[in-house]
């Protein structure tokens, strides 16, 4: 590689490290004054699901004659 293109890749990983440190520091805020109002953060086991299982329907034979 090039100097010049591994200097424009260091400048591209520098650019998302920095916009994903910015992106954590948003939401580090957030979650602070979402607390500060009272709010609270619930810790949810791994394996809930939001729906329950349903069993499987049949639709063999169902269409009228």
């Amino acid at each position: 590689m090039t100097p010049e293109k591994t200097m424009k890749n260091d400048e591209e990983s520098i650019k998302t490290i920095n916009a994903k440190q910015n992106v954590r520091q948003q939401l580090d805020d957030d979650i602070e004054a979402f607390l500060a109002k009272g709010g609270a953060i619930n810790e949810i086991n791994a394996n809930v699901t939001a729906d329950p299982p349903v069993k499987p329907v049949s639709k063999y034979g169902g269409r009228p004659i």
